[in-house]
């Protein structure tokens, strides 16, 4: 059940990641103006999903880089803060307050996600 859970989530990472390099221009509107080198942040976040989801499916690679996507995911989320402070929109679509507050569930979701794949949350007795 984890290789199948660490597939399907290393999969959405690396097509993700992939669209950050066919779509940049959606990803550019929504890094915050402070932010210097716009497209270049969406390159690099973009090598990172995909780099992260190729290892995560590899049990060798899996426990780093649970580690490293859930600390990837609080990196990025200020971009999804923004939006929504800013009413930014996504690829044309300014969410509303409750899709701002289901995408932070989301986020929060990933994050778990990555954390009991990297076996950080396996308390039993068994995890090593």
């Amino acid at each position: 059940m984890m290789n199948l859970l660490a597939i399907v989530y290393g999969l959405a990472f690396i097509l993700i990641g992939i669209s950050h390099f066919k779509e940049p221009q959606k990803f550019v509107e929504i890094i915050p103006a402070f932010l210097p080198f716009p497209l270049m942040l969406v390159y690099i976040s973009g090598g990172m999903e995909i780099a992260g989801g190729m290892a995560i499916i590899y049990p060798e690679t899996r426990i780093i880089a649970g580690r490293l996507i859930a600390l990837f995911l609080i990196g990025v989320y200020p971009a999804n803060l923004y939006m929504w402070t800013h009413d930014i929109g996504f690829n044309g679509t300014v969410f509303t307050t409750p899709q701002h507050m289901l995408r932070l569930l989301a986020q929060l979701l990933l994050i778990i996600a990555a954390l009991y794949l990297s076996g950080d949350l396996d308390y039993s007795e068994n995890s090593a």
